[in-house]
């Protein structure tokens, strides 16, 4: 630390020269920093020492609900397993100690910190401290692992934690470093792993996994995993996949689908989940479909049922990749050709004609699954001979249903397990008989969690129902956005943490960021008692507002030096920007619907959602009711993208030359240059292209776009402009136009232009013979484009580099750069032969004079990691760069 910095350093190095060394998680798992402290007390401080992780790109673990009474063990052991440092900020007050327990959270959240994780302690100057939380301090002097320091003000801790994590951080990577030949291999791990990490502990269902794992080694493409909600499909999809990783060596995905309500989006979220990337240019079935070929692949879809008419993609998809294998989850069957259905059925129950022996219950898995899950809540808890019965009727009244029985669990402290069993008894056949309409399994899972919400207060059965608006995951900021003027407003805080508490939401960690989420069957009861009430509307509206505030917060940083800052966060609410779309078309708020969509073209664009938006602004476009004509313009704006690069035709052409009217009669000049930009290109991809009117209007739009200061679309025209020149053969224009638009965007900090405009200008380079200028301008934009996480543009600078090589007589390095960027395009579905086979000419001369030595590379590139690829293509200079960069992505 800054007064304890050689101490704390002293401590980390000793971390991470042991036995249990912690690999540094960069690119895809920024290190993550637990923060403990209690909340009401130190929330400034808490403020502070978020500023400082965030200011070094690193990724605070913080339980915003704060030091409640008792939080669950389980939540303080999950956020810690997947924390690197522990910082504790502590002042005066040692936190509530919660009756049956003998420390408070504060206490217990340090004694839950791995022995070997290293800790970094900040102590506020006070002359009344609780005698007991001395009593703790005392115990951290003494600790090896830990290291502290006092502060007296928050700017004061706020430099204290910037310059102590940014030495361990320091110490850390430095120690991943060697040997000197890994440099940058061992700062990059695996990629973060694609199968979400589950909470708690599975059990009784190790004969069902392995009986899914035979049929996925077996003939079948698509195996169903098929029952009613809450009966634990998704948890089953996760083991399985887990436990099946060693039989797909390409991959296993996860593609939850919860939030994706309409089937034109399945195409989109699966290409998302596989970093298949859609700009418009080619059909993005193709390109999935491109991507899994030839690789031997699991893809999970969870949650199929609500998408089920997409069920025939799965049959194209199997037919045009037989190598990639599909685990659905769906509480109906698929139906389709092909598909091996497994019916997932409750865990076991005990016999009803048998007494309950304690024997008999720690044998019988539902039984088991509640005793984990009470003491969970009550660490005291263990099944005996006196709860046995109690804990056996529980388990068969539920029907062994793993939803039911942890949401009967989580009651364990407040009515012990008598009460429970007693509630369940009056209650669930009362319940069960108003839901007759449902399958057995449903009712009884539909009657277990309105039990569970009848034993809440009002405030928290309020808050419950509205949360059934979010999509997926949300934010405690997201919470009380939508809180205000409800009946739980004032208590957002406190009734989240109940609820979490109950085990009707969920805590989770998305990228180093506290989340919360309600599963599936709890989101539909959820919003199904928000629409019994008459409130859904309003509730929708103030959901799609908050994002509507999100998106005019973050938008602005998408053409700058914030690009990739806001692409990333962007990315972590993406599934509520979806539900804000859907939420302000379903409400008939369309033009701000359109507005919304606009904003984000830039995202669109970066992240690759054309599809996407597509999808919505059809349906915009399908109601009948009045819009404005600047929201028709963005409509057949981002209809018309893909039409003009899959199916080019002079209506594609006539139909942007509307949108230019439109986007003119209301007004947004921008608009109607970037509209003019994208009727040009559209003449450029016609089977008779019109060169010379293409060539004016470019011209013209990108004139505009400068006057009107939009430099993010100024520089990508000056692309188009420059691939027009080079298409007629003046490639001294050609190279002006690239170098321009290259200047352009990376004077204004736009990564994603800085890195298309750069490739092109490497390309040209390259043909040109000019092949030092091309190696310069190639690691430029691999830089780039590795700051930005944007694939086709690391492996167009890749392939750029394998030419280079070529170009000097480097034939095994030629050959390893060209696997390796072949690899990368395989797996993200990009083909683009016209526009990005600049360097085969080379590599094929290569490959005639030292066909042994391009042979021999290939085949190593082939197995290469990314990091270990970039070692070979850089220069010792821009590896270091590279290093730094991968540091903080």
């Amino acid at each position: 630390m800054t007064g304890g910095v050689a101490a704390a350093a002293g401590h980390v190095r000793s971390a991470v020269a042991g036995g249990q060394r912690r690999v540094i998680r960069t690119p895809d798992q920024r290190l993550r920093i637990f923060v403990s402290s209690t909340l009401r007390e130190l929330t400034e401080e808490r403020a502070a020492v978020r500023e400082a992780v965030e200011s070094l790109r690193l990724a605070p673990v913080m339980f915003e609900l704060g030091a409640r009474p008792h939080p669950p063990r389980a939540l303080y052991r999950s956020y810690l397993a997947q924390s690197d440092v522990f910082v504790g900020i502590y002042g005066e007050s040692y936190g509530w100690v919660a009756p049956e327990e003998e420390v408070s959270g504060l206490e217990d959240e340090y004694n839950l910190a791995p022995p070997e994780m290293p800790k970094l302690i900040y102590l506020r100057a006070s002359e009344g401290r609780d005698p007991r939380l001395d009593t703790l301090i005392d115990r951290i002097r003494a600790d090896d692992s830990a290291a502290y320091l006092s502060f007296a003000s928050t700017d004061e801790l706020r430099d204290h934690v910037r310059n102590d994590l940014a030495i361990l951080l320091a110490e850390r990577f430095d120690a991943s470093r060697s040997p000197a030949d890994q440099e940058i291999s061992d700062a990059v791990p695996a990629a973060a792993p694609k199968i979400p990490i589950p909470y708690t502990s599975t059990i009784g269902r190790e004969r069902d996994v392995a009986a899914i794992r035979d049929l996925l080694t077996g003939s079948a493409h698509v195996v169903s995993l098929i029952g009613p909600g809450g009966v634990g499909k998704s948890r089953m999809a996760i083991e399985v996949a887990r436990e099946s990783e060693d039989l797909f060596p390409d991959g296993v995905y996860f593609v939850l689908l919860e939030g994706v309500l309409e089937p034109g989006l399945v195409v989109p979220t699966i290409a998302y989940s596989l970093g298949v990337r859609d700009n418009g240019e080619a059909p993005l079935e193709e390109r999935i479909a491109r991507a899994l070929s030839g690789r031997r692949v699991l893809v999970v879809l969870d949650n199929f049922e609500q998408v089920i008419e997409a069920a025939p993609l799965l049959v194209r998809l199997s037919h045009a990749s037989p190598m990639a294998t599909f685990l659905v989850t769906s509480r109906i069957v698929l139906r389709i050709r092909g598909e091996q259905v497994f019916d997932v059925a409750g865990l076991p129950v005990p016999d009803s004609w048998t007494r309950a022996t304690l024997e008999r219950v720690h044998r019988t898995p539902s039984c088991r699954l509640f005793a984990d899950r009470a003491s969970a809540v009550s660490p005291d808890f263990t099944l005996s001979e006196a709860n046995a019965q109690d804990v056996a009727d529980i388990c068969r009244r539920l029907e062994g249903l793993p939803l039911g029985i942890e949401l009967a669990a989580a009651k364990v402290r407040v009515l012990g397990t008598r009460g429970i069993a007693e509630r369940l008894e009056q209650s669930l056949p009362l319940l069960t008989a108003a839901v007759r309409d449902l399958p057995d399994r449903h009712r009884t899972m539909r009657a277990t969690i309105e039990w569970s919400v009848s034993l809440l207060p009002p405030s928290q059965r309020a808050l419950l129902e509205d949360l059934g608006v979010f999509a997926t995951r949300f934010t405690f900021d997201a919470v009380e956005a939508i809180g205000r003027g409800r009946p739980w407003g004032e208590h957002a805080m406190d009734d989240l943490a109940a609820l979490v508490d109950s085990s009707l939401v969920k805590p989770v960690d998305v990228d180093g960021r506290p989340v919360f989420s309600l599963l599936a069957l709890v989101r539909e009861y959820a919003i199904g008692r928000l629409k019994e009430r008459g409130d859904a509307a309003v509730v929708r509206a103030a959901h799609a507002d908050h994002y509507r505030d999100l998106v005019a917060r973050i938008a602005p940083g998408l053409g700058g030096p914030g690009q990739a800052d806001a692409v990333a966060e962007l990315g972590l609410d993406l599934p509520n920007l979806r539900a804000a779309v859907r939420h302000l078309i379903h409400t008939g708020r369309l033009d701000d619907a359109g507005d919304f969509a606009w904003s984000l073209l830039i995202y669109w664009w970066v992240a690759g959602f054309f599809a996407e938006v597509r999808v919505w602004m059809l349906e915009l476009l399908g109601k009948d009711e009045p819009i404005t004509p600047h929201t028709r313009a963005v409509a057949w704006f981002f209809a018309l993208w893909g039409e003009m690069w899959q199916r080019p035709s002079a209506e594609a052409v006539a139909g942007l030359g509307e949108c230019i009217r439109l986007f003119e009669e209301s007004g947004d000049e921008d608009a109607a240059a970037m509209a003019l930009a994208a009727r040009a290109t559209a003449r450029l991809q016609l089977d008779l292209p019109d060169l010379d009117t293409a060539d004016r209007e470019l011209t013209a739009a990108v004139a505009k776009l400068h006057d009107l200061g939009n430099t993010w679309a100024a520089a990508i025209t000056e692309v188009a402009r420059g691939r027009l020149a080079w298409l007629r053969g003046l490639t001294d224009d050609a190279l002006g136009h690239f170098d321009r638009a290259t200047a352009t965007a990376a004077s204004g900090g736009d990564l994603f232009t800085t890195s298309v405009a750069g490739n092109h200008l490497a390309r040209l380079q390259l043909v040109r013979g000019e092949i030092d200028a091309a190696e310069a301008q190639c690691v430029r934009t691999l830089l780039v484009s590795l700051r930005l996480h944007f694939e086709e543009g690391i492996a167009y600078g890749v392939e750029g580099l394998c030419a280079v090589a070529a170009a000097r007589g480097d034939g095994e390095r030629a050959g390893a750069l060209s696997a390796v960027a072949a690899v990368i395009r395989h797996r993200i579905g990009v083909f683009d032969a016209e526009a990005f086979t600049v360097h085969t000419p080379q590599l094929d001369a290569m490959r005639a004079a030292d066909p042994d030595a391009v042979a021999a590379g290939e085949r190593r590139g082939a197995e290469l990691t990314l990091a270990e690829a970039l070692a070979l293509a850089l220069p010792a200079d821009a590896l270091a760069e590279a290093g730094a960069v991968i540091e903080r992505w």
